[in-house]
């Protein structure tokens, strides 16, 4: 089949990737030519583990081309995927103007029926105003081509994105033209082989599911946080707490582990936007802006825990960080706690050392660009030499087995500030080292 996906970042590459693995003729358009240039060249723009083999091998087998030319790119298209951005606006809504700007060119370039498919995660009604846009530029050109627009929204998981679109848990197509349905049907048939896990709707609905799904997921995390700071406050064990609940069946044990707060691209921006949408339908979202507010203060706790015990001034203090991204597996470093936890530190006086094995040039380069009082190590054990403390704030796989005694060694001061509860089955009290994490009391165990 051929496919146009239009838009070369995260939810673009991942699926022209994917859709061109299982045989599809895929072309994906982008506005910026550097982009397309280095991924002509071989250069994938993000990490995400599996994904420039994929690329690569596509490329040579000439599945999956790159492209600056619209017109070229829609020449033979049967379904075109819209995945550009919908970044978040000063009021929290979703920023549209990509999105309708890529419709327009639709409009203007199509030269057969098409399958127009909403990929990036839009407010509710996005496909009709797709379709409004669309449908009067045809009008302009007196054109009487038919499209249709459909709903496919992605769920996919940074770090193991590659897994989710091949082997997903669910597709979900909101459709209101059986043709359309159909050829979607047909699209992802070969990766719902073992089981149909197709999953039809109306349009409007497929647009809320996202909202709904990525909501539901903040909603357990801002829970759990909740939990675990009621936890210390009465002296449990929310580590323990998370076990007794996790073990039933209607709760399970996913997402429902205390930590410094959710980041990312999704979360942080669907809830703002989900908040919004309510509003504006004349509805107060109470739960989803607690899980909001929860979130926000939870990104300081690991901060305020340090403050309690180095005090308010930290001038003079030193702080390894381990962890920049806002989750292992991604360089993906928006919205992460690092940010807030570093800036935290570096106002109240304190020198940085942070480390992370993907995302340091992403700190470099735009979140932590211009933070004062900053430096990167080479590795984990670098930024701990004559450290006050280690702060522990993404959960890579390389920090869960350290070398306690290599810790201790580098450091002024052994003490670790647990962002992750990487640590917590571990007695460090019994290797010397203070120890503090979320949702328990301080103490050196």
């Amino acid at each position: 089949m051929n496919i146009t996906v239009i838009g070369s970042g995260y939810v673009g590459l991942v699926s022209g990737a994917c859709f061109a693995e299982l045989g599809n003729n895929v072309t994906c358009v982008d506005i910026d030519s550097i982009k397309i240039e280095k991924l002509n060249k071989g250069i994938i723009p993000i990490f995400e583990p599996g994904l420039e083999q994929m690329i690569l091998n596509n490329v040579k087998n000439k599945n999956l081309f790159f492209t600056t030319d619209f017109d070229k790119a829609l020449q033979n298209s049967e379904i075109a995927f819209i995945a550009v951005g919908t970044p978040m606006g000063d009021d929290g809504s979703a920023d549209l103007q990509y999105v309708l700007a890529v419709a327009k060119s639709i409009g203007q370039s199509m030269q057969k029926r098409l399958i127009v498919v909403d990929k990036s995660t839009v407010p509710i009604g996005t496909a009709e105003k797709v379709k409004v846009t669309i449908q009067k530029e045809l009008n302009i050109r007196n054109s009487d081509l038919q499209f249709h627009v459909v709903s496919n929204p992605e769920f996919l998981k940074e770090g193991v994105a590659i897994a989710d679109f091949m082997k997903p848990d669910r597709v979900v197509i909101g459709a209101d033209s059986e043709i359309a349905f159909k050829k979607m049907k047909e699209l992802y048939s070969p990766f719902l082989r073992s089981h149909d896990r197709l999953i039809k709707m109306d349009i409007r609905s497929a647009e809320m599911t996202k909202y709904a799904a990525n909501a539901m997921l903040a909603t357990k995390i801002s829970f759990m946080n909740e939990i675990a700071n009621i936890c210390e406050k009465v002296g449990a064990d929310a580590n323990q707490v998370r076990i007794g609940i996790g073990s039933d069946q209607r709760i399970g044990y996913s997402f429902i582990y205390p930590g410094a707060g959710y980041g990312g691209s999704c979360f942080p921006k669907d809830v703002k936007a989900l908040k919004k949408i309510s509003k504006e339908n004349g509805y107060n979202a109470k739960l989803i802006t607690a899980v909001e507010e929860v979130n926000d203060a939870q990104k300081l706790v690991i901060a305020q825990k340090i403050v309690n015990r180095f005090g308010q001034d930290l001038t003079g203090f030193t702080f390894g960080i381990w962890g920049l991204a806002f989750k292992p597996g991604t360089d993906d470093m928006r919205e992460a706690p690092a940010i807030y936890v570093i800036k935290e530190l570096v106002r109240r006086g304190s020198q940085i050392k942070a480390y992370d094995p993907k995302a340091i040039n992403e700190a470099k380069e735009h979140y932590l660009k211009g933070v004062q009082n900053i430096t990167y190590g080479a590795s984990k054990y670098d930024v701990l030499k004559d450290s006050d403390a280690l702060v522990l704030l993404t959960e890579w796989k390389e920090f869960r087995s350290p070398d306690f005694e290599e810790i201790k060694l580098q450091m002024k001061t052994p003490v670790i500030f647990d962002g992750r509860n990487q640590f917590h089955t571990i007695n460090l009290q019994e290797k010397g080292i203070e120890y503090h994490q979320i949702g328990k009391s301080c103490n050196t165990n």
